[in-house]
């Protein structure tokens, strides 16, 4: 009995044996690659809408079966035409090209129509293009110039670098001259002093507003504030052995800001008008003056220090007298960087203003001379997304909405028009999917292409009138995707923490799916505050995580509490807690799903995500090791100090409080239970790439063990082929228990 015994124990183990050691090839990774290619199988997808001149003729380009093609339609006739013989083109190009192109390679930027649609002018390959269109004959008009690669975003705005701004009557020109401003009769070449207390370090801005009789000059003098620079090593340099130093402009929350104070000037009387704005002087941000049209007054934007109070002010061009007409207020926040809108209808004198301040995302009249709303022009527990066109002339607004219908996905985006009293609020996009569209510039009539991520495009014209449709342009066709065993994401619903809101997400199966095998759950998570993510239109493959499923793993994606697009209250939860990143959403929406599908084992649940989605991953660690169990983090900001100061400050608050020491990785990072990769570009100017050293710097110290990539000459990334090779491994080995190829020494395909 005891032989028997150790005989089954000794199979049992040869069997377990085996499972951990069978290895996955590079072949297994190739056809897992291959999945990228399904985009190729989508046909009759409409790309690259352009209207023509004020017209209501736009063009649009398709990828059809015998190569690409290029409609043109007339929306006020109803007709669509192919726009030129792809083929003759392609056969003009191929004669002056050094490597021949087919018709599924022409993919032309910039596409220019005459008046009679007789010639055509295009960007292709690198080269200005004109073609007549009767006998195919083709010249290469220039070569277009490098572009320069080398931009940085975040870098200080160079207040001193404009050059002199003439005013509109063209008589005059004004300029800075040793931090104080000057204006020049450019008749007389005569010039004039008009300030005399700007300096070195509090100057006046060269980005002068005239008013529009150009009798008065408006400009912003600034007291400036030390700037912090990052640094950064390029280790390997594509054109030298030594490595290059290199640094960027960034502020980090918590930094002196440059302080704006705006200053009127009659440029008749040659003097400058007190204007006293001593209550802004505690400021994030302050915009340069707008004018009136009448001239009568200019405007600027307040945003207070953080982003708690945001106004619109009024300063009268005759008095300097100082007016607030829009005054935003919030306990926690005012997402002035996602939802901010504001236009000037000055005929009325009316502002349209979004505002949060029902708890949802809407628009409001204001009345401009009063600052007194007067009325509120969308309501109700839905929202705003975007204001598309206002049309002036019969105050009507076309604006993204959405959450308005209930049995739908409330982020799904639908096209309204509204009128500026809140009447006639108009769906013109019916269909319960997301919507995308285009508008002539006559606003009569707009291309609707509308989708979910299981539901492919249809693309229609239709009228701005009622969103009747006036042209049905393209159905997308995905039958040879379907062929290929295709399986389109399922969206997938779960109750959040507060048993009653309703998060929404997708699962990701592979295109080899087995339900009668488990499979691990992995979360690509991107839970920044500034936006909602979940996928909403089609689309067949995703680069971030479709190779990483066809390995054998479950992909899931959602938008927990904290993220945007829902209500004030659903957002708020991220304030001063980015730690938080909806993870008690997530788990449970995860479980709720499981429930549903039993392949789906919640003992094996990993995570991955970049920049703000690396930091919640090793969040998801850190702080729910109970229920996360690996994860990787690809240049993440792992503590919020040490980051850009306009995100940062934004949902952390400031002054710099104990929350950011609560919600930073590096500070917990003792408490790491799971497997954990940190990824990580050394020349990242995005999120300083000492963050990620300091999270590893921490978990060293607290004795963790971890994985960490660094990407030689490598920017913000997700990983790149190295890093997503390296993902792919991290979690076949943790999750799947396989082994993979030998990097260095397999040598099969």
């Amino acid at each position: 009995m005891k032989q028997s015994l150790f005989v089954l124990m000794v199979l049992l183990l040869a069997l377990a044996g085996s499972k951990t050691s069978a290895q996955l090839t590079k072949a297994d990774y190739a056809r897992a690659d291959s999945v990228m290619k399904l985009g190729e199988l989508v046909y009759n997808q409409v790309a690259q809408i352009t209207w023509i001149d004020s017209s209501s003729v736009f063009w649009y380009r398709i990828k059809t079966r015998d190569g690409m093609k290029y409609q043109l339609v007339d929306a006020q006739k109803g007709s669509k035409k192919i726009a030129f013989d792809t083929d003759k083109l392609v056969d003009a190009l191929n004669q002056q090209l050094d490597k021949e192109i087919s018709s599924n390679d022409l993919v032309l930027r910039d596409l220019k129509f005459d008046t009679d649609e007789k010639t055509i002018q295009f960007n292709f390959k690198k080269a200005y293009w004109t073609c007549e269109l009767k006998k195919y004959e083709l010249k290469k008009d220039s070569v277009e110039k490098d572009r320069n690669g080398n931009g940085y975003w975040g870098g200080f705005f160079d207040e001193k670098g404009n050059d002199p701004v003439s005013s509109p009557d063209g008589e005059w020109e004004a300029f800075v001259r040793e931090s104080n401003v000057y204006i020049k009769n450019k008749k007389t070449n005569k010039e004039f002093q008009l300030s005399f207390d700007g300096a070195p370090g509090d100057f006046y801005s060269s980005y002068f507003s005239w008013s529009p009789d150009s009798k008065k000059l408006a400009v912003n003098k600034i007291r400036d504030a030390e700037k912090r620079e990052i640094f950064f090593v390029e280790s390997s340099p594509k054109d030298q052995l030594q490595p290059i130093l290199h640094k960027r402009d960034y502020r980090k929350p918590g930094d002196a800001m440059p302080i704006k104070h705006p200053a009127l000037f009659d440029v008749e009387n040659k003097k400058q008008i007190p204007v006293n704005t001593d209550a802004f002087e505690h400021q994030f941000s302050l915009t340069n003056p707008r004018w009136k049209e009448d001239a009568s007054a200019f405007t600027f934007e307040f945003n207070q220090r953080g982003h708690q109070a945001y106004k619109v002010v009024e300063v009268n061009g005759e008095s300097g007298d100082v007016k607030v007409l829009i005054d935003e207020q919030s306990i926690t926040f005012i997402d002035y960087s996602s939802k901010r809108y504001r236009y000037d209808a000055e005929d009325s004198n009316e502002i349209i203003w979004v505002s949060e301040r029902d708890g949802w995302n809407h628009l409001y009249l204001i009345d401009s001379e009063t600052g007194k709303v007067k009325n509120q022009i969308t309501k109700g527990e839905w929202v705003v997304r975007n204001v598309i066109k206002v049309d002036d002339e019969n105050r009507t607004i076309f604006f993204y909405g959405s959450g308005k219908n209930a049995d739908e996905d409330p982020y799904y985006l639908h096209c309204y028009k509204v009128n500026f009293d809140g009447s006639g609020l108009t769906d013109l996009t019916p269909e319960k999917m997301n919507h995308d569209v285009s508008f002539s510039k006559d606003l009569n009539y707009f291309t609707d292409t509308y989708s979910t991520v299981d539901t492919p495009p249809f693309t229609v014209v239709r009228s701005s009138v009622d969103g009747k449709v006036m042209v049905e342009l393209e159905k997308t066709d995905i039958s040879d995707l379907l062929e290929k065993g295709w399986i389109a994401p399922e969206p997938f619903v779960a109750k959040a923490r507060d048993g009653k809101t309703n998060i929404w997400g997708n699962i990701y199966r592979p295109t080899n799916f087995d339900e009668s095998k488990t499979y691990p759950i992995i979360e690509y998570i991107y839970a920044g505050p500034h936006s909602s993510f979940a996928q909403k239109s089609f689309s067949p493959v995703s680069y971030a995580f479709s190779s990483l499923a066809e390995l054998g793993f479950v992909i899931v994606q959602m938008d927990g509490m904290g993220t945007s697009n829902r209500s004030k209250a659903f957002h708020d939860v991220c304030w001063k807690n980015l730690k938080d990143a909806g993870f008690p959403d997530r788990i449970l929406w995860i479980k709720a799903a499981a429930e549903k599908y039993s392949y789906m084992d919640t003992t094996r649940v990993g995570l991955f995500g970049g920049s703000a989605g690396g930091q919640s991953t090793l969040a998801g660690l850190l702080f729910h090791p109970e229920f996360y169990k690996a994860g990787v983090s690809s240049c993440g900001c792992h503590d919020n100090r040490m980051d850009k100061i306009w995100w940062n400050e934004q949902w952390m608050g400031y002054p710099i409080g104990p929350e950011y020491a609560e919600c930073s990785n590096v500070e917990n990072a003792d408490k790491l239970q799971g497997k954990l990769m940190l990824i990580v570009g050394e020349m990242d100017d995005n999120v300083d790439p000492a963050s990620t050293m300091q999270v590893a710097d921490a978990l060293i110290k607290a004795k963790k063990d971890f994985e960490l990539v660094v990407l030689p000459g490598t920017n913000h990334t997700l990983g790149g082929t190295y890093g997503e090779q390296k993902r792919r491994d991290f979690f076949v080995h943790n999750f799947l228990k396989q082994e993979t190829p030998d990097w260095n020494t397999d040598t099969s395909n």
